[in-house]
């Protein structure tokens, strides 16, 4: 076994905060980490962690167009820098942009305004070691722009690749331009890691175009184009894809995938559901990445909804699978869990934001927004410190996630499972029967 294939793989941290354009509110301000960020990073030290993703708040420093407010930026980053965090720093997350874009990724500004602020921060925090430029631009900008479930709601596959024309060209300059401001630095992308099933015909056409679209942006971004006499090719022509293939290029250092088990959906006739009944093992997902683009990979994002047991096996599972993939000699840069604490309103994936708890921290959040501890935060800081994922316990799933994650039971059938501690206070939260909202337009 290499040295590379022996070495544990690194646990990260990662806060949520993306704004929510509608209600001027973000998931900093609706978890307070605005507020007990100090106290947040010390239970991430508690548990022996060091290199975060920690979000940039543009919706916050530039509040008025051209005036930037760098002063809460500077604290923390200070902070960071100081207490010997490693942070990757995260520029956009999803729609966290300055809500004087009124039309939000389709405005003719955010070009010219992310370039001017991507500047300034590089500028202003040369000791930056990591960044990523534009958090799941494939995901956001669909979403955005294919699915109207986020501004500008646009719908289709013309709207989405509006969006990708209006906002890509932007981060590919400013990928150079770190190249010059930053030229130690990473820049780490990150979009969803995706595989699609297909259980008739119909879903099988579809799933194959599906799990050509998921390389798109990401191609676009390095000049690879696409297959023009592909189904999704054939799909771009009429809504203007060409375009696709002449945006300027960009580069990458490190391919941060984000993995849930809704990245994997399954169609048919009847149209699409997620997580598809056979889901592709991770590790497989990983290795298909690996082999497209050879760039070290990070599992930048996951969790599960459920209870925090529920979390502590899911655990198990992604770094379990991030270790096979290691032993096939995936370059393997980290597991990202994502965030450390509750985050809130993604049930409506933040169409509303009433403060609902999503239960899927390493730490839940009471009624009183207090940081709790499980057992889900005991296998955290034991992966943190080097333990490998068969060392890590298996708990028995709660519903609903049992029936969830049924489709994974053959890829855990090697574990020795145990009933949670009746202790554990977290594996009796409420509201973990909450399902997110997805849904996908034209997938019949």
């Amino acid at each position: 076994m290499s040295a590379q294939e022996e070495r544990p793989v690194e646990i990260i941290g990662g806060f949520e905060s993306t704004f929510m354009p509608a209600h001027n509110r973000d998931i900093f301000e609706t978890t307070e980490h605005d507020v007990r960020w100090r106290e947040d990073l010390a239970l991430l030290s508690k548990s022996g962690i060091t290199r975060l993703r920690y979000p940039v708040r543009w919706h916050r420093i530039e509040e008025v167009e051209g005036s930037y407010d760098w002063s809460s930026t500077d604290e923390v980053m200070g902070y960071l820098q100081q207490h010997g965090f490693r942070p990757i720093v995260d520029l956009v997350h999803h729609t966290s942009y300055p809500a004087w874009l009124t039309d939000g990724f389709a405005d003719a500004r955010f070009g010219p305004a992310y370039l001017r602020y991507a500047e300034a921060f590089a500028r202003r925090y040369p000791w930056v070691g990591e960044y990523t430029l534009f958090n799941e631009p494939f995901s956001t900008l669909f979403l955005c722009g294919h699915e109207a479930i986020w501004p500008p709601y646009h719908s289709g596959l013309q709207g989405f690749v509006d969006l990708v024309v209006n906002v890509m060209p932007a981060v590919a300059e400013a990928s150079r331009l770190y190249r010059e401001l930053l030229p130690d630095a990473r820049h780490v992308w990150v979009d969803t890691c995706e595989f699609h099933t297909g259980s008739d015909a119909s879903g099988q056409r579809y799933a194959d175009m599906a799990n050509d679209r998921r390389f798109l942006v990401i191609d676009a971004f390095l000049g690879r184009g696409y297959d023009v006499e592909s189904q999704l090719g054939r799909d771009l022509a009429p809504v203007g894809g060409e375009r696709l293939l002449s945006l300027p290029t960009g580069s990458i250092d490190v391919l941060g995938l984000d993995y849930y088990a809704h990245c994997q959906w399954n169609f048919s006739e009847a149209g699409g559901t997620a997580p598809t009944p056979t889901p592709l093992p991770l590790a497989d997902q990983v290795q298909q990445y690996w082999e497209r683009y050879g760039l070290p990979c990070m599992l930048t994002e996951t969790n599960v909804r459920g209870h925090t047991s529920d979390r502590a096996t899911w655990l198990k599972y992604v770094l379990e699978q991030c270790e096979e993939a290691q032993r096939r000699g995936v370059l393997m840069d980290g597991v990202c869990w994502f965030p450390v604490v509750d985050s809130t309103d993604w049930n409506s994936l933040l169409f509303r934001c009433e403060g609902h708890v999503d239960p899927v921290g390493v730490y839940w959040l009471d009624e009183d927004l207090e940081r709790r501890a499980s057992v889900m935060s005991t296998s955290y800081a034991l992966a943190a410190g080097g333990a490998r994922s068969a060392d890590l316990p298996a708990y028995v799933l709660a519903e609903p996630v049992a029936t969830w994650l049924q489709g994974y039971r053959p890829q855990m059938a090697h574990w020795d499972w145990q009933q949670p501690p009746s202790t554990d206070l977290g594996s009796r939260l409420p509201r973990t029967t909450t399902r997110m909202e997805l849904r996908i337009v034209d997938a019949k």
